[in-house]
């Protein structure tokens, strides 16, 4: 009962299901119209699949001789537990195709619900003789004395192929587990192939938990203890949890789990005599692994705890790994996404002696995430995994599963109107259903990477078409930004580190942070923003925290652009103002995170400020901020450009000329364009309103008797006065035109006029000598800083 093969598919081998003979009910095998048999050159006795293309189950029966009122039916026989195999309905169409099947030498069952099973090998293979099975099948037969059906559901089998044949000699076992058991113990069982984008850390992982365990005479022949404790840390949904579970699964050992939180009591000394029994448990099972989830809950730094419990269980912990000796075979396998809220004392060799970091995926990690959570997923053939890989920078493996979740269901949405909920969904529609490129690309705009989702904007919509101007700059931004990302082989060949910070500096409204909202949106890479103001807070230390938290964010979401709007707010000159404490201890925190000994990786620092004059110089050095781009005031050319997208998709009339607008605007920024097309668009609403409103309650009146119109031709159609229905008919037709006439006309003629766009101009050049001003103390700022 395992998933379709995808190879040999052809319509001869296409039958649809109808039941059993009563005779073969219990047996195992299937009949097929004689037709068929002869076309595909089956032979009685044959070992034939049988998959089902949408459950994508499969399993396997023997073949016996159709008989003749099949004959050109072109259906297939099968009984209720080869059905159940497969998950089919009676005339659902299945795939069949000829396989082999090697003698079973060993077989495990377990029973699907309590029955008297006979228990002796020989006697299980003689009732079995000659029965097909492929792995979780269901076999159901009938057990003398009692004749009492039994149904098994097969485990395990060797040799491991499609499918086996039980014979006399094969040994047949019985698990004494019940199938609800096993059945929760399939949900658990993961393994090394079940994981995507961690084969490094798998490899660290196998080298110290599985060699210890399955070859201790490694660590006894060179005369060294074998690591005791793995510490797996990491940001939530990377797949520590997964991993550890992997590692329970493939090396066989006895898996204890420990939910951080449910080992606490409030009882005295219960909790510090749960981590004992636990221990315990697995001395008696060993070799054995301890997984503790979420450590940081129940081991947290002592110091910082103000619950006597919880320095107890801390302390209780302690003892017990460095007892670990005299315990035997025990690894304990911690997991975090807190780390460094854990007892310093836990992190010693001896207790934890290693810790992997599972970080976020790479590309090609979450591209074989991908195919691990799409597989046995209908998808078309236009889905590239690759692409979704690219565009999903920052998903850990919980967000790719998420994304693919979301995908699916809205591929169910789109089908929803077709069915009818209260009855069966038909076959021809859940074979039509397929998940496509546009679901994944519609799921990426709703789902987010979860480690940036508190600090995480939306995603601008803002293009470098929406900046008028700004060439030389917007060159620069691709060269920092784009280029290694789209080129990482050119910078290693050439050896090349591009820089990670970037000031944008400039007079207000020139269009710094509409060029970072265009460079968020170009790069599709994640973007976290910052307004300077909210890293202050009167609380001793938080600010910094709030500095080092956005850091450690952008590094785990990497790569990623941290953009600091108004940067001189929280970065000013240090030692210049006595109250300045709390900016100088941002400052030094600021300039420790951007060049410390934590190498920033992929994460690039964009700035933006209108006083240049007033950051802290250590701040505009090589290394951090030191790639300095001015945005200057538009000159002709940008200020035409800035007008064409302001009064794009607006009607305007001929007389307006937007070269002569732009010459007379010398010396104003982009804000002040986008401010006048704003206010003549405003004073033309507000001369058009007196017309509008008057054409409005003409339109008013005209649909008042349209509606009693419509409800004389509604009582007329009652009637059934045919004369009067022609009237009202051609009644009603022209006063629609002539409603629909009216409110074209009524905004045929509004456009924004050149006298409107004059006094506009007028009223914002009154800001003149304050923008001048502005631009002069810009400028010599700017040549002090150079000075």
């Amino acid at each position: 009962m395992s998933e379709i093969r995808e190879d040999f598919r052809d319509d001869k081998n296409k039958l649809k299901v109808k039941d059993a003979f009563k005779e073969d009910v219990g047996r195992g095998i299937v009949r097929i119209d004689p037709n068929i048999v002869e076309d595909l050159q089956f032979k009685t006795g044959d070992v034939i699949e049988i998959s089902h293309p949408i459950t994508l189950k499969r399993t396997a029966a023997l073949l016996y001789p159709g008989k003749n009122e099949d004959r050109g039916s072109e259906t297939i026989r099968l009984g209720p537990s080869l059905r159940r195999n497969i998950n089919a309905s009676l005339d659902d169409v299945v795939e069949i195709r000829k396989i082999e099947a090697s003698l079973a030498s060993k077989i495990t069952f377990a029973g699907l619900k309590e029955t008297i099973i006979p228990r002796k090998s020989q006697d299980l293979a003689r009732l079995l003789e000659n029965r097909v099975v492929t792995k979780e099948d269901i076999l159901s037969f009938y057990a003398p004395p009692t004749n009492k059906r039994i149904d098994l559901v097969v485990i395990d089998y060797s040799p491991r192929t499609e499918a086996v044949r039980i014979h006399l000699d094969t040994e047949i076992l019985i698990s004494d587990k019940t199938q609800q058991e096993l059945i929760e113990l399939e949900k658990q069982r993961v393994s090394y192939e079940d994981i995507g984008g961690l084969e490094e850390e798998i490899q660290k992982i196998r080298e110290m938990i599985e060699l210890p365990i399955r070859h201790p005479e490694l660590f006894q022949r060179i005369g060294i203890d074998p690591p005791k404790g793995v510490l797996l840390h990491g940001p939530p949904g990377t797949g520590k949890t997964l991993l550890a579970r992997a590692v329970a699964y493939e090396t066989d050992a006895h898996f204890i789990t420990i939910s951080g939180p449910e080992i606490m009591s409030k009882f005295y000394g219960q909790s510090e005599q749960n981590l004992r029994k636990i221990f315990d448990e697995a001395k008696e099972q060993s070799p054995s692994i301890i997984f503790i989830d979420e450590l940081d809950s129940i081991a947290p730094k002592r110091g910082e705890v103000t619950g006597e419990v919880e320095r107890r269980v801390v302390a209780q912990l302690l003892s017990l790994m460095d007892g670990l000796e005299e315990r035997g075979q025990i690894i304990v396998i911690g997991a975090t996404n807190r780390v460094n809220d854990i007892d310093p004392a836990l992190r010693r060799p001896g207790r934890f002696d290693r810790e992997i970091e599972i970080g976020v995926p790479d590309t090609d990690g979450r591209y074989e995430i991908l195919l691990i959570h799409t597989r046995g997923i209908p998808i078309k053939e236009n889905v590239d995994l690759r692409f979704i890989a690219e565009r999903t920078h920052g998903f850990v493996g919980a967000d790719v599963e998420a994304l693919t979740k979301e995908a699916a269901m809205l591929a169910i949405r789109k089908i929803l109107p077709k069915i009818n909920l209260d009855k069966p969904i038909p076959m021809e529609i859940l074979k039509d259903l397929e998940i496509i490129m546009e679901d994944f690309l519609d799921a990426l705009t709703s789902i987010e990477p979860s480690a940036l989702r508190e600090v995480l904007i939306q995603q601008p919509k803002e293009t470098w078409d929406d900046v008028g101007g700004l060439e030389d700059a917007k060159q620069q931004l691709r060269e920092v930004v784009e280029w290694p990302l789209k080129y990482p082989e050119l910078f290693r060949h050439l050896n090349s580190k591009p820089p990670n910070g970037i000031l944008l500096f400039g007079p207000p409204g020139t269009g710094k942070t509409l060029l970072a909202k265009a460079l968020a949106h170009e790069t599709e890479i994640n973007f976290i923003s910052v307004k300077g103001p909210e890293f202050l807070s009167k609380w001793v230390g938080e600010s910094e925290k709030a500095v080092r938290e956005t850091f450690r964010k952008a590094r785990s979401a990497a790569p990623c652009i941290i953009f600091f709007d108004e940067i001189d707010a929280i970065a000013g000159v240090r030692g210049r103002f006595a109250s300045s404490e709390v900016t100088e201890q941002v400052v030094s925190q600021l300039l420790t995170e951007m060049d410390g000994l934590e190498d920033l990786k992929d994460v690039i620092l964009l700035a933006a400020t209108n006083r240049a004059d007033m950051l802290d110089p250590a701040l505009l050095r090589s290394g951090r901020f030191g790639r300095h781009i001015e945005i200057p005031m538009p000159d002709l050319e940008s200020r035409k450009e800035i007008f064409k997208i302001h009064l794009k998709n607006k009607p305007l009339d001929k007389e307006v000329s937007l070269v002569q607008m732009a010459e007379v605007l010398e010396g104003y920024t982009g804000a002040d364009i986008q401010a006048i097309c704003e206010e003549a668009t405003l004073l033309t609403i507000r001369n058009a309103i007196d017309n509008v409103n008057l054409k409005k309650i003409e339109i008013s009146k005209l649909t008042l008797q349209l509606e009693n119109l419509r409800k004389e031709f509604n009582e007329a159609r009652r009637l059934k006065l045919e004369d009067k229905i022609s009237t009202l008919e051609n009644k009603i037709e022209k006063l629609e035109h002539k409603i629909e006439d009216l409110t074209r006309i009524m905004l045929k003629d509004i456009k924004i006029t050149k006298n409107e766009l004059d006094y506009a101009t007028n009223k914002v050049l009154k800001g003149a000598d304050r923008a001048k001003l502005a631009h002069d103390s810009i400028s010599k700022g700017v040549e002090e800083m150079y000075r």
